[in-house]
């Protein structure tokens, strides 16, 4: 048997906060959220959001990408920073459609996307 995906997980300092931010900012279902461990869901894909170790430093960088296609980039933008994140560069008016990347609570990337 092939193995299969599971999730992708993603180290937080703050696990309720970093739930919350995906939650509200955009519309992951929650299944479970403890203060070390939460995993949502966003129709097939699952995101497990684990505590970082005391010792483990969160950094600002591209360990990892997440990318959503959203229906209003401008409203979820508006959304995400009121829950902490940070813009990473302008927006990008491609031919396709409208592209941005943020930094969410904890410094991971977040890319996302509105269809033209």
């Amino acid at each position: 048997m092939a193995a299969s995906f599971r999730w992708v997980m993603q180290l937080h300092k703050d696990v309720p906060r970093a739930a919350k931010f995906y939650s509200q900012g955009l519309d992951f279902a929650v299944n479970v959220c403890t203060l070390r461990w939460a995993e949502l869901e966003s129709g097939p894909l699952k995101l497990a959001l684990l505590q970082a170790p005391s010792d483990h430093i969160v950094q600002k960088g591209y360990s990892s990408l997440l990318s959503f296609t959203v229906t209003d980039i401008n409203n979820t933008i508006t959304k995400l920073m009121a829950l902490g994140a940070e813009l990473d560069g302008p927006i990008k008016y491609e031919i396709h459609g409208k592209v941005a990347a943020m930094r969410c609570v904890d410094g991971h990337m977040i890319g996302l996307y509105e269809p033209a």
